[in-house]
């Protein structure tokens, strides 16, 4: 088992595995912009190292930097959480290079299904159905050929990367243009490259996911699906499993396709894998987020798994106690607490939290980096704080959130709290049939 880890991230995610490191016996070094000079990662860390100005692209997109925060201080591996050098096959081989463990899959692996086109190659030999779209990456002239070919709408999505950035939705020829210049940069911003693709837009459709987690021993385990429909600007805000969309049929189709992938492609640690549903309950695959989500606690709920220390065990060599599916109960439901305003278009409201009061209770869990007193800077994501629930069935979780919503004490700067108490009372989210097109259809007063 490694000796020191250096967390490669910020905020709630470098909480969360700073704790899961110090359960499990290990050392945990931080990493810190002077921005998060006070955070609760870098108090909460063995030893921290400041590593640049603000600005992600002078501090935790720095390669070379990080490298050498986790050889100085004598780490064994690296966790990048998410976002950030978490999908980036070049940090990987930097670390491999210095002889340090990337806790994720392999480099080559990474590159492969960071490559969009040759991703979707590797799924279609696999017997993985996907969506329609260009081979590979296209230019504003490639875009408006295959948006021609595909019929619209279609969607413009980065090349590398994911969450949501760099995406945008075309939905007729004359909006093409602009939304492939303002998707491009933002994809450049997020991830420094501003290449894209294009997909056939299925609508109405779910956004599904499965868990996976794999090891060197030959072990694949699935851990079931999570839904992740309720999206704003294709970035998500609640996610639930399991999935009311799916039939126990339909589930085992999906988690043996993801099996199948993960064998033909060797794939390593946790993964996810992302499909769209249709409405006729045919699925395809739009993506491999070769990393851990931001939504992960959802699967740890209903299948009591710890899928970040089993990340550490797997990386360290270990092997999981069997493959096939993780058993699983109950009904887990998270929402993003996020500093956005919900009536002015979700826009970034950064500033001083003068109260953060989070709920208690059985079956709540928050993960968060803020405290009441803290600063959300401008600089990175907007997430403040995951709100998961647990009950045993569907609505029994709803209800529970709800509680915990009302609870949640959050003032100083606009939130999404009040939306998302909102949707959660909605009968359209009740009734568990909604889509992706959710915030679009559904009237509700914190969007008026």
């Amino acid at each position: 088992m490694f000796q020191r880890v250096l967390v490669a991230n910020r905020g709630e995610i470098a909480v969360r595995v700073i704790r899961a490191l110090h359960e499990l016996g290990i050392e945990a070094v931080a990493v810190y912009s002077t921005a998060d000079a006070d955070a609760m990662h870098v108090r909460l860390a063995d030893r921290a190292v400041k590593i640049g100005p603000p600005p992600a692209n002078e501090s935790y997109l720095k390669i070379p930097t990080i490298v050498a925060a986790a050889t100085t201080t004598g780490c064994d591996a690296v966790h990048p959480g998410y976002g950030f050098l978490s999908e980036n096959d070049d940090f990987v081989r930097a670390c491999e290079e210095n002889d340090i463990v990337f806790i994720g899959p392999p480099a080559d692996v990474m590159a492969k299904m960071g490559d969009k086109a040759q991703a979707k190659a590797e799924m279609r030999a696999a017997g993985v159905p996907l969506v329609p779209g260009t081979e590979g990456t296209a230019t504003l002239e490639e875009a408006r050929a295959a948006a021609e070919h595909f019929g619209f709408p279609v969607l413009l999505k980065a090349a590398s990367g994911g969450g949501g950035r760099g995406m945008r939705l075309v939905t007729e020829p004359g909006e093409l243009d602009d939304a492939y210049s303002r998707a491009s940069s933002e994809a450049e911003a997020a991830f420094g490259d501003g290449t894209l693709y294009v997909e056939k837009a299925i609508t109405p459709a779910r956004h599904v996911e499965i868990q996976v987690m794999c090891d060197s021993h030959g072990n694949v385990l699935t851990c079931g699906e999570r839904e992740c429909s309720i999206q704003r600007r294709h970035q998500k805000l609640i996610e639930e499993s399991p999935s009311p969309a799916l039939d126990a049929e339909r589930r085992e189709a999906m988690e043996d396709a993801v099996e199948r992938a993960c064998r033909y492609i060797g794939y390593r640690n946790a993964g996810t894998f992302e499909f769209l549903v249709g409405p006729d309950g045919a699925f395809n695959f739009i993506e491999l987020n070769c990393r851990l989500q931001v939504e992960h606690p959802v699967t740890e709920l209903v299948t009591q798994l710890d899928l970040v220390r089993t990340q550490v065990r797997v990386a360290a060599g270990e092997a999981l106690e069997h493959g096939g599916r993780a058993s699983r109960s109950g009904h887990a439901i998270e929402v993003r607490i996020n500093a956005e305003d919900p009536l002015h278009g979700f826009r970034p409201s950064p500033g001083r939290l003068t109260r953060f009061r989070p709920p208690l209770g059985p079956g709540v869990r928050v993960d968060t980096f803020v405290e009441e007193g803290s600063v959300i800077p401008p600089y990175y994501d907007s997430l403040i704080a995951k709100l998961v629930v647990r009950d045993n069935n569907r609505q029994l979780a709803i209800e529970r959130m709800r509680r915990a919503l009302h609870e949640f004490e959050i003032e100083g700067v606009p939130t999404t709290r009040d939306l998302l108490y909102e949707i959660l009372d909605s009968d359209a989210f009740r009734s568990g049939e909604y889509s992706t097109s959710f915030l679009d259809e559904t009237r509700l007063p914190a969007l008026a």
